[in-house]
C-alpha cells in the first residue's frame, strides 16, 4: 500500500511507461553481460510480468533475446530456465570470448613486427623495414633503384647445363 501510494506520488506513470518500454527495447550490445544483466534486473522491477516466480522462465527468454548473437548462439541450445544459472553461463561466456579476442589481437600484432626489432633490408635495429632509407639493389645487374624483377637487362648465367649423349648410359662402370 504504502509503496503503490509512493510510487504514484513521487514516479509518475509516464516515467514508469518509458522504463517499460526501454526494457522491453533492451539489447546487450558493446555492454558486458555483466552490464547487461545490472541494466536488465534494474529495468525489469518496472514490468510486473517478469517479477514473478511463475515468469522465471519468460525473464530467461527476455534475457536471452537482448544477449549478442555470439553468446546467444552458445547459450541458446541450454535452454536454461532458472535466470540466475543464465546470468551466469552468459557471463562465462562472454569472458572467454573477451579473452580469445584479446588473444588473437596480441598475436596478430605480435606476427605485425618483426620479433627481433630489426630491420630486414640493412640488418639495423634503430629502425623498421618500411622506415628503412638503404636503397635497392637489383640482384640482377647490381645497379640501385630497382629490383631484379623489373630489370631490362639480360639476366645473369644461373649454372651450368652438362649434356650427355645416349652412349654414355650404356657403359659398364655405372654405379648401380
Amino acid at each position: 500500500m504504502f509503496k503503490r501510494e509512493f510510487l504514484t506520488k513521487y514516479f509518475p506513470a509516464y516515467v514508469r511507461n518509458r522504463k517499460v518500454i526501454e526494457f522491453m527495447k533492451l539489447k546487450q550490445g558493446n555492454m558486458s553481460v555483466a552490464n547487461y544483466a545490472a541494466k536488465f534486473e534494474s529495468l525489469c522491477r518496472f514490468s510486473p510480468h517478469y517479477n514473478t516466480v511463475e515468469a522465471e522462465e519468460d525473464k530467461c527468454v527476455k534475457f536471452e533475446s537482448g544477449l549478442r548473437p555470439d553468446i546467444k548462439q552458445l547459450i541458446g541450445f541450454t535452454e536454461i530456465c532458472n535466470f540466475a544459472t543464465l546470468v551466469n553461463k552468459s557471463r562465462i561466456c562472454d569472458d572467454d570470448g573477451r579473452a580469445k579476442s584479446n588473444y588473437f589481437k596480441a598475436v596478430n600484432e605480435k606476427r605485425g613486427k618483426n620479433h627481433e626489432g630489426k630491420c630486414l633490408k640493412c640488418g639495423k635495429l634503430d629502425h623498421s623495414t618500411n622506415e628503412c632509407k638503404k636503397t635497392i639493389v637489383c640482384y640482377n645487374c647490381k645497379e640501385e633503384g630497382y629490383k631484379s624483377n623489373v630489370c631490362k637487362k639480360p639476366r645473369a648465367a644461373g649454372g651450368k647445363v652438362i649434356a650427355l649423349s645416349g652412349d654414355a648410359g650404356d657403359a659398364d662402370n655405372l654405379i648401380r
